[in-house]
């Protein structure tokens, strides 16, 4: 009977390591596709400041400058 328990705790066991490498790989897998999602956002933003700020710049010395 024992036999029984310790083949079942073994297969509980080896279930626990399979799901906790799914669950590593499946993690990794979504923090990759955040971190690509997230570095294009930031990089549109610094373009969109970078051209309001060029902007901005050759408006005031339009100003300035008649």
């Amino acid at each position: 009977m024992q036999a029984g328990f310790a083949r079942l705790d073994a297969k509980i066991a080896q279930r626990i390591v399979e799901l906790r490498a799914d669950l590593r790989t499946e993690l990794a897998a979504s923090l990759t596709a955040l971190e690509t999602r997230l570095t294009r956002r930031l990089f549109g933003f610094w373009i969109a400041q970078a051209a309001t700020t060029v902007g901005l710049v050759f408006g005031v010395v339009k100003l300035l400058h008649p």
